[in-house]
């Protein structure tokens, strides 16, 4: 934290400009060295100043330097941004004059880091911001936007201050039996306030579901035996050629995968090998990855053919997926029907395209995304945010059996203080250097 950082913000190649981003205590000292143009010593706050960059008497570049003074800054440090033009070379060469003359180029997502080190971010702002800058659709930009906004910071706070106010209550009472105008927490009245707390636990738990769905997209495997036309739905779902189609059984040997943008959702549609009994050592391991993406999958879509009775093999497949991740799809319609089944079904073809946007429609039905107002978008999104919103469930679930057990008060206060904690961990209030720094190098460097 005591060294002035620099590093490139902008991507690499070649374009109308690059940015060069310094941020610390000397940042002003170092770029002012290098300027040829105004005393950037002397500027105001938040001013845009026009010069050239030199390397002793050799011009190297024509540039905007921005200068912003701390704290209101993104580090709350001081920050000078080079704007040069844009290129590999003159942006490296502008880099190398600024690590020659005291800065150390900072680490991923170290200005960030700052960010969030200074009190300028919380840790679920801090999270977004790298969330914002990946955003592949609309929804996931929102949500992004939102949580750097505080909005999520917002909801867990209000979390914590619920269990907050019962531990405080708790620690008055063992503390100062002797005052008679505090309430006497018993198990009657500790246990509604515990009964809120995990009622709002569950829901935002459920609500990261959406999350989770908006940020990472929709991983939808397309599956059944071989030959009933996956590929041929494949390509048809993407409107390209993604994978290869023949009516030669066991085409498909590995996973391909595709993406769509549709409702304002990334859908991934991953193809599958078709699933069978094989002395092939090719396809046998395409099968055994099949299985695999149909566990982690968020919909399983089962392809039937038309044109064919079911098999014992296609029925136990459809009882192996829950209902609530399945959709069955009977492909070739505009073949003889020859299939019986007695589930729900969708039927289409993939030669005139028939029955494939009630495939999309019913995608959206099953995982409810209509009901997912993009203009309220406030959810926990990645698997450290969930994980620890679990444990809090766990702890104050442990509670709540713990006082129907008739452990003593002070006791189970154990468990809330541990509920309080994970919830501060979500937003950084409570954090190890390691997870820090663990979280940040997943960050593009000049941010």
């Amino acid at each position: 934290m005591e060294d002035t950082i620099c590093a490139i913000a902008t991507s690499s190649g070649i374009g109308a400009i690059s940015i060069i981003r310094v941020s610390g205590k000397d940042a002003i000292n170092i770029v002012a060295n290098l300027f040829h143009g105004k005393d950037l010593k002397t500027v105001k706050s938040h001013t845009i100043h026009y010069g050239f960059i030199y390397n002793k008497d050799e011009k190297i570049d024509e540039v905007l330097v921005s200068v912003m003074l701390a704290p209101k800054t993104y580090t709350k440090e001081d920050i000078v941004e080079i704007n040069s033009h844009g290129g590999v070379n003159t942006t490296s060469k502008i880099l190398e004059l600024l690590l020659e003359n005291g800065c150390r180029l900072a680490e991923p997502g170290e200005f960030t880091k700052r960010a969030f080190l200074n009190g300028r971010l919380d840790l679920t702002e801090a999270e977004s911001v790298n969330d914002l800058i990946n955003a592949k659709t609309d929804n996931a930009r929102i949500l992004a936007l939102n949580n750097l906004s505080g909005a999520l910071l917002t909801k867990i706070k209000a979390m914590r201050k619920e269990i907050v106010d019962v531990m405080a209550n708790i620690e008055v009472n063992i503390d100062y039996p002797e005052y008679e105008d505090i309430e006497i927490i018993t198990k009657d009245n500790l246990m509604p306030k515990l009964l809120k707390v995990k009622e709002n636990l569950e829901i935002m738990l459920k609500d990261s579901k959406n999350g989770k769905l908006i940020k990472d997209g929709i991983n939808i495997a397309i599956v059944g035996k071989p030959n009933v036309g996956k590929s041929s739905i494949l390509n048809a779902l993407l409107e390209e050629d993604k994978a290869i189609v023949t009516n030669i059984a066991g085409t498909t040997r590995d996973i391909v995968e595709g993406s769509i943008t549709y409702n304002g959702f990334l859908i991934n549609f991953i193809d599958t090998a078709g699933i069978r009994e094989t002395e092939d050592v090719v396809e046998k391991i395409g099968v055994e990855k099949s299985k695999k993406v149909i566990k982690d999958a968020d919909v399983v879509i089962i392809v039937l053919n038309n044109n064919e009775r079911i098999t014992s093999y296609e029925e136990n497949l459809i009882n192996s997926v829950a209902k609530e991740k399945r959709i069955i799809f009977v492909n070739k319609s505009d073949l003889d029907n020859k299939l019986n089944i007695k589930k729900d079904y969708i039927i289409g073809n993939t030669i005139n395209n028939n029955g494939l946007s009630s495939l999309k429609n019913a995608i959206i039905k099953l995982l409810e995304l209509d009901k997912i107002n993009n203009k309220d978008l406030t959810y926990l999104s990645n698997v450290r945010q969930i994980d620890l919103l679990k444990k809090a469930l766990t702890s104050i679930n442990n509670a709540i059996n713990n006082l129907n057990g008739d452990i003593p008060i002070d006791m189970i206060e154990i468990d809330i203080t541990n509920a309080w904690n994970y919830l501060g961990e979500i937003t950084g209030e409570v954090y190890r250097d390691e997870l820090i720094d663990t979280l940040f190098s997943n960050f593009c460097l000049g941010k």
